[in-house]
């Protein structure tokens, strides 16, 4: 990622923070249904007072960084509601318009009826958003809501990837960048 002496320091603080405050040892079951010794609870990090405004810093520096152009960020609920909030935030405070916009995981049965809430993604370019991920499942719900929305995905970023082949399968079905702030190498993670 180039970074500006901002966006370098942001990163290696939401790193400091992340193995500090998110990487819980022991033998867990994740939302995938496997099983791993460890979980990474990026709840901790993407609610976290000093850490959110870490998140959307980065997250929108390495989408820059990518060359991708975005006028909304989300994803699933809830993982991606707060990062998504927090690329909205960052991109706020840059002087840039990027909506941020939830998406259900499924159509709601009542009211408007919508799967993707917030403001409208149809036209538009959306980078859909995960806090980590393990096989992509979430993600690629997200990526399905957003087009059927009328969205135009153009990439999926996480905070963290776990590297259990989530890339390979969201930039196989999807057809678009999977990008990742940290690995879990960097978290001193096997």
């Amino acid at each position: 990622m180039t970074s500006t002496p901002d966006t370098a320091a942001a990163r290696a603080r939401l790193l400091e923070l992340i193995k500090e405050l998110a990487v819980v040892r022991g033998k867990v079951i994740l939302s995938s249904g496997k099983e791993a010794d460890y979980y990474i609870d990026l709840r901790r990090i993407t609610l976290h007072h000093e850490a959110s405004k870490l998140v959307g810093q980065v997250m929108l520096a390495m989408i820059d960084d990518a060359g991708v152009s975005v006028e909304c960020a989300g994803g699933l609920t809830m993982g991606a509601d707060p990062v998504g909030t927090a690329v909205m935030h960052a991109a706020a405070d840059a002087g840039r318009a990027v909506d941020a916009f939830v998406v259900r995981k499924a159509q709601k049965s009542y009211g408007m009826g919508r799967q993707v809430e917030g403001p409208s993604v149809e036209g538009r370019n959306v980078v859909v958003l995960e806090d980590t991920s393990t096989t992509g499942g979430s993600a690629l719900t997200a990526v399905e809501g957003v087009r059927k929305a009328g969205g135009n995905v153009v990439a999926v970023a996480v905070i963290v990837d776990r590297n259990t082949g989530a890339k390979e399968k969201i930039e196989a079905e999807t057809g678009v960048p999977y990008l990742f702030a940290f690995g879990k190498d960097e978290l001193g993670l096997d």
